[in-house]
């Protein structure tokens, strides 16, 4: 939306009140996010009522969802764009007022067409590359099916295109997702051909890392494992939500995996790739989620010691399969639970991070803290956002975007301290 914005000659500003068209684009995966959408909505309302603003326009997957009750209860949204429209913002910008409120909604199923002009918002120097759109697989907590259509596939060649345009303006890590990654090709093609897509992004010169999220631990295949192992710029770095360790909660939810098959899976990435990172995520406090299935999942997760690990509390979503089932879990008891694995992860995380002091890696400079002197940035062990840091001491002036390596003195439950070693001899910054 933003891309094609800019192109028609929109101009953007950094704060709410000198804009004269505000764009609020939402969520309602989980109960926090449309709370967050909520207040987002409500607070640019207020400008559309006492500031400058002349048009305030709703999108995405919330906007869409709860279309009546937003043009109901929110009387100053102009307009409202749903989740596959996001082609035509600039005509529910441009649209003349003729008293009603205009909303378009184009089908969840439409095929994916050349993608619009891109605007970064990531900084400059990593970029999402979303991959696919939808999902078929109809998990009983979620609403991501209902809400994004069934999986679909983007043609190669578009992606192509669009990682040479992100590299071309600077971007130097990829960062693939989709609601399940390693899915990528089979609609299209016939056959899973993530490991081909990777192959060829890697061929783009100025990129140095590429890196998958999203990938569900049944769908890894060997081809897959094998481009991860040997790509030199395919980080060896995989997230694989998981959400429950025990077979009883897994069917329940819905999920096509065994406690057998996840320990299975992440042994063998494991003996594959010995330094590979794995990221996971959890639900706790699922329907029915008795206290020796939570002490099972805790337990679980000492044994597996995953590197990364996230931990939600169930959110029970309207219109959901798990929504209508009995034994649904009190907050407090849910909140309990995730505190517990939390803490168990986080005695983890630090072992790991101890393990590493003395150790030699590259670091992806994103920013200084001048206050304490320090660079800042990131491993390929780590995830923008959702993982840790690399806090950097440098005899050398650096720059963000830069690689360069470095030596681990230190490690805190998250982030790792060190010190940059380019200053000696043979080692140089990578441009």
């Amino acid at each position: 939306m933003l891309g094609l914005l800019i192109r028609d000659g929109y101009n953007l500003v950094q704060d709410e009140a000198d804009a004269d068209i505000i764009v609020v684009n939402t969520c309602c995966f989980i109960d926090s996010a449309k709370e967050e959408s909520i207040g987002a909505i409500l607070e640019m309302a207020e400008q559309r009522r006492e500031g400058r603003c002349r048009k305030l326009i709703v999108a995405g997957c919330m906007a869409e969802r709860y279309k009546e009750e937003i043009f109901s209860e929110i009387p100053e949204v102009d307009a409202i764009v749903g989740t596959g429209s996001y082609d035509q913002i600039l005509e529910a910008v441009s649209k003349e007022k003729t008293g009603c409120r205009p909303s378009y909604m184009t089908p969840l199923s439409k095929g994916i067409s050349e993608e619009p002009p891109r605007i970064l918002t990531t900084g400059g120097f990593f970029a999402y590359l979303k991959i696919a759109e939808g999902c078929d697989r109809h998990c009983t907590y979620c609403v991501i099916p209902s809400l994004r259509g069934p999986y679909r596939s983007f043609p190669e060649d578009n992606l192509l295109k669009e990682a040479a345009s992100l590299a071309e303006s600077g971007v130097r890590e990829l960062i693939l997702v989709a609601q399940d990654t390693a899915r990528y090709g089979e609609d299209l093609y016939g056959e899973k051909r993530l490991h081909v897509l990777l192959n060829k992004l890697s061929q783009i010169e100025s990129l140095k890392w590429i890196r998958v999220l999203y990938v569900y631990p049944e769908e890894i295949y060997p081809e897959l494992i094998e481009v991860i192992k040997e790509n030199p710029k395919v980080c060896h770095y995989l997230d694989i939500p998981i959400q429950h360790s025990e077979d009883a909660v897994l069917r329940r939810m819905g999920r096509r995996t065994t406690r057998e098959n996840l320990i299975r899976i992440v042994n063998h990435l494991r003996e594959e790739i010995p330094d590979i990172v794995l990221r996971t995520t959890l639900i706790t406090g699922f329907p029915g989620e008795t206290e020796e299935e939570h002490k099972q999942l805790l337990l679980f997760i000492q044994n597996m010691r995953f590197e990364r690990l996230g931990v939600f509390t169930y959110s029970r979503e309207e219109g959901t399969p798990a929504a209508r089932m009995a034994d649904q879990i009190p907050e407090e008891e849910k909140t309990r639970r995730m505190d517990e694995l939390l803490s168990a992860q986080q005695q983890i995380s630090l072992e790991k991070g101890k393990q590493r002091i003395g150790e030699r890696m590259q670091v992806f400079i994103e920013g200084f803290i001048p206050e304490e002197g320090v660079w800042v940035g990131r491993t390929y062990a780590d995830a923008p956002d959702v993982d840790g840091l690399f806090f950097a001491e440098s005899m050398q002036e650096l720059h963000s975007g830069d690689f360069i390596p470095a030596v681990v003195t230190d490690a805190g439950e998250y982030d790792l301290i060190g010190y940059t070693c380019q200053e000696e001899e043979g080692n140089e910054i990578l441009e």
